[in-house]
């Protein structure tokens, strides 16, 4: 490992790709309810925000991919070349995106290139969670592991808060008519720029010792067939747990927007607000909740999250739908937030140290971007299907029954705070 102000630096640097990773990946979730008229004909909203929502899909579909080909490449040329290939592919996406033509100038040109775009994009967060939650957990140390990691999703909720507030800032300087003619335009170039100084600050990040100290001739090389064969019980324990907090992470995160503007009846600029203000409190939060995993384990906290999640879902969406003023809205939503605060601190950390160093890349990556694609990647077209099918509340036991899923995985886990696969220096 690195010590004194190089660790810093290398959590620092790791952590700040991932803010921009994760800026221009939200970014298109924050800005859909402005551009899908741009490249969707239809008259009907919700119609329009169902195509956006199954192009984000699309970028879910990517995932898998990106998981499994920069896991590998993580493993076996080092954890900052992987990291310095997924900015790289999110430069290019966002600028894709920045630049592509309208469905009125190009025809159905356009949204193949929104779909294009978006694939790159999916290839680059793909590769970024395994290579960023494994940099993170190898660069900490023992003992405040849990707190350092949590950083993670600290730059992560940052990103989509990012995201919201350069959103903030345009609905006040634009009008309507000017965001939905070009205005969207200037956050994905602003993350293209972004993409591309953090793509040149990680080229020189320090390597780990984890990785370096990895016996290529003692070790199964890092593949997919490997990691199944070698590490099933841990593979399919990480799947579990991802179905419950991927489907209550947008759930609560991207599709609250949409939620509080389409099904609660707030203005587009309440909405944002709202969300922005719940993120905050949200990001703020991981720090704390990385510290306690650090005393009193990774696994009690992940139990209260998915006991105290399957139980407040269902309540919490029908008490948003009916609130009346910004302000009950704010809180409705910092509830469930706040019980996730528990999971989403330790999840990568507690991911990292299921596996040994050889393969570890892409055992974080490669479960948790199937379980993602499969039901975080389509947790908005579900809400919204079934909202036009006229059976909202469906949408409600939906995240519920996940989270309950993922209880069963959290109980069966290890204390991995005290038996990790990361060994300390």
């Amino acid at each position: 490992m690195a010590h004194g102000a190089r660790r810093l630096r290398s959590i620092i640097g790791g952590s700040a790709g991932n803010f921009v990773e994760w800026y221009d990946w939200f970014a298109y979730a924050s800005l859909s309810i402005y551009f899908a008229p741009a490249f969707f004909p239809e008259d009907n909203p919700t119609i329009q925000l169902m195509n956006t929502a199954a192009i984000f899909a699309v970028g879910f579909i990517m995932r898998p991919v990106g998981a499994w080909a920069m896991g590998i490449y993580g493993d076996r040329h080092g954890r900052k070349a992987g990291l310095a290939l997924s900015v790289g592919l999110m430069c290019a996406g966002s600028l894709l995106i920045a630049l592509a033509p309208t469905y009125a100038a190009a025809g159905w040109a356009a949204p193949v290139l929104l779909v294009f775009a978006r694939m790159l994009q999916g290839l680059s967060v793909g590769g970024e969670f395994g290579a960023s939650s494994t940099y993170l957990s190898e660069m900490a140390t023992a003992e405040r592991r849990g707190f350092w990691s949590s950083f993670q999703y600290v730059t992560l909720i940052g990103g989509q808060l990012a995201a919201l507030g350069v959103l903030i800032v345009l609905q006040a300087l634009l009008d309507e008519a000017a965001l939905e003619a070009w205005g969207w335009r200037i956050p994905f170039a602003l993350g293209a720029v972004l993409a591309l100084g953090v793509f040149l600050f990680r080229r020189g990040l320090a390597e780990t010792r984890q990785f370096a100290a990895i016996d290529r001739a003692a070790t199964p090389a890092s593949s997919a067939r490997n990691l199944w064969a070698g590490h099933r019980r841990a593979t399919l324990m990480i799947v579990a747990m991802t179905i419950g907090g991927t489907l209550a992470f947008y759930a609560y995160t991207t599709y609250l927007q949409k939620f509080l503007v389409n099904s609660a009846g707030f203005s587009r600029p309440q909405a944002t607000a709202i969300t922005a203000a719940a993120l905050a409190v949200f990001m703020l939060q991981q720090p704390f909740w990385g510290w306690l995993s650090d005393r009193i384990g990774r696994k009690p906290q992940m139990i209260f999250f998915g006991v105290t999640g399957a139980v407040t879902t269902v309540p919490i969406f029908h008490a948003l739908a009916d609130a009346g003023d910004p302000v009950t809205a704010f809180w409705l939503a910092l509830i469930p937030l706040t019980l996730m605060s528990a999971y989403t601190s330790v999840g990568p950390i507690t991911k990292a140290e299921l596996y040994p160093a050889h393969i570890r890349t892409l055992g974080v990556a490669l479960p948790y971007a199937l379980a993602n694609t499969a039901f975080g990647g389509t947790a908005e077209y579900v809400a919204l299907w079934l909202k036009n099918a006229g059976v909202e509340e469906a949408f409600y036991w939906y995240v519920s029954a996940g989270i309950a899923i993922a209880l069963i995985a959290f109980v069966a886990l290890p204390d991995t705070r005290r038996i990790s696969q990361i060994s300390d220096d």
